[in-house]
């Protein structure tokens, strides 16, 4: 019987990317094997992976291997707030990088780590994955290995749902993002290149569960006038391009993310507001950083060794900390209502947009995260 040096709870694009990481250090690694069936309905998920989390995937030789079409560079962004003039841009040409960010189709990502892990030897499946001296719980927000280990998932509901959609639009978007802060919602447009080439976006729409609810039962030409409306056109005229979906939107922190023999990653150990589209790159940050500390280890300390994984643990205190506040701020910054508050953040769309260093700084944060 083989032994092995890490088992990975899990099947998506996290655990899949933490299997590959270690086993390029030679590690044994028992991965769960992705269930037989989905769930029902199409895949419409789309994430924003900005350049770390590219630099893993091409480190693991995923990303040169995704369609052309499965990946569409965001080029420049473009933020407004529920007010004339209140806005703020932001540009890769101005920001010296090829990319603000890439938005990817994630069944598209997990069909090419499913390949990688089927070829690497040092990886093997099982839908009950063999104990090891390391566990690795990435099972995501409603984890069942997480409560067994007794970590408190502390969660809060932003009373919200986001409706995803493939949208076709008339004209290119020429790699353009689009987002907009309203009280009560969020709106964004995603460029992509699925369903058609150079004029598809992704939406994310960020409403309440009655508003959901709403737009959802709508008729397609009824739900693509609303949709229109809220965008103002800003992209050219929008139709859909797939069915819809929703789910709802949380906040939640795990009260420990590793101890002896065990440590979280991905949504198992956070999850954040889709405002920023942040959720990835945070899950595949916290890969990055295990992989590094197993690979600095002492010769004689275990893969589960609990000093050992608490510094993975502070390696990403403060990342996932920062990270989290500014989603949430952000959230409760544009989910109020009061005039007073609604002057302020437009005001202050407005004055950042102006202020050169603070743009800077504020893409470089997300660049490096």
């Amino acid at each position: 019987m083989t032994a092995f040096d890490v088992r990975i709870l899990g099947s998506g694009i996290v655990s899949r990317s933490l299997a590959l990481a270690l086993a390029r250090q030679g590690l044994r690694v028992a991965l769960q094997a992705r269930p037989a069936t989905r769930s029902a309905g199409p895949d419409l998920r789309a994430y924003a992976l900005n350049p770390a989390s590219v630099r893993l995937l091409s480190e693991l030789r995923a990303w040169d291997t995704l369609p052309p079409d499965a990946r569409t560079a965001v080029h420049d962004m473009r933020v407004a707030g529920d007010a004339p003039g209140a806005r703020l841009e932001f540009s890769a040409f101005t920001q010296s990088v090829p990319a603000l960010a890439w938005i990817v189709d994630a069944a598209a990502l997990e069909a090419v780590l499913d390949t990688a892990v089927g070829f690497n030897a040092m990886v093997s499946l099982f839908d009950e994955p063999p104990t090891a001296p390391l566990t690795v719980v990435a099972e995501g927000k409603a984890s069942g290995w997480r409560d067994k280990l007794g970590v408190r998932f502390e969660q809060h509901s932003y009373g919200q749902r986001a409706i995803a959609a493939r949208l076709v639009c008339d004209r290119p978007h020429n790699g353009v993002a689009h987002q907009w802060f309203r009280s009560p919602d969020i709106l964004a447009l995603l460029p992509f290149d699925r369903p058609q080439p150079g004029h598809s976006f992704g939406l994310v729409w960020s409403v309440s569960p009655a508003e959901s609810e709403r737009l959802l039962a709508l008729p397609v030409a009824e739900f693509e006038a609303a949709l229109n409306e809220a965008c103002g056109e800003a992209a050219g005229r929008l139709t859909l391009g797939s069915e819809r979906a929703a789910w709802p939107l949380l906040l939640g922190r795990a009260s420990a993310i590793s101890g002896a023999g065990w440590a979280l990653v991905g949504d198992a150990a956070h999850v954040v507001h889709p405002l920023a589209g942040q959720g990835l790159n945070l899950g595949l940050a916290d890969v990055a950083a295990l992989a590094e500390v197993l690979a600095e280890r002492e010769s004689w300390r275990s893969p589960g060794d609990a000093d050992l994984l608490r510094r993975y643990a502070r390696r990403r205190v403060t990342g996932t900390w920062a990270m989290t506040q500014a989603t949430d701020g952000l959230w409760q910054l544009f989910a109020g209502q009061q005039p007073l508050l609604r002057e302020l953040r437009n005001r202050g769309l407005g004055l950042v947009n102006h202020i050169a260093p603070v743009k800077r700084w504020l893409v470089g944060q997300a660049l490096d995260s």
